[in-house]
């Protein structure tokens, strides 16, 4: 929902979601979400007065039941540009441990919000994702150090085997 701005004007809706990696022998892992024929990493809107960090680390749980995220970035985050009725999407980066994942019911809906979920190297998520969420991918690859770690186990402390 749009919220009235200062100048009278509305502010773009606003959602928050994580990127969230599995690292294994065979290189970085992306959690996707399918609902109907798009693919997205976990996301949703803010609560009022809800951080977006906790709204992000809220959705996760929520959408797929992992919680043992560790944002060893931080706060570090990327938007997406507006979309769709000039809506704005900010992801934040985590890893986790867990390669189980529990489709969570959405109780408006009476069912899970997503019909699928996947574990993906990069190539294989860049070929789902559209452009802006691409754009999120690339970011992530990149800030994460596994487009440098390519094949390689260098973050051993969270390895999933």
């Amino acid at each position: 929902m749009a919220e009235e701005g200062a100048s009278g004007g509305t502010a773009p809706v606003r959602s928050a979601g994580v990127v969230v990696i599995r690292w294994t022998s065979d290189g970085c892992r992306y959690l996707l979400l399918r609902a109907y024929r798009y693919w997205d990493f976990p996301k949703g809107e803010l609560e009022p007065g809800e951080d977006p960090l906790e709204a992000a680390r809220r959705e996760v749980q929520e959408e797929t039941g992992i919680d043992d995220l560790d944002f060893r970035w931080g706060a570090v985050h990327q938007d997406t540009p507006p979309y769709g009725r000039g809506k704005i999407a900010r992801y934040y980066l985590a890893v986790t441990g867990r390669e189980q994942v529990t489709l969570g019911v959405n109780p408006e809906l009476g069912r899970p919000e997503h019909h699928e979920y996947r574990w993906l190297d990069y190539a294989s998520a860049r070929r789902l994702l559209v452009p802006r969420v691409q754009h999120i991918l690339d970011w992530a690859h990149h800030e994460s150090g596994c487009d440098r770690a390519a094949g390689t186990a260098v973050r051993s402390d969270t390895e999933v085997r």
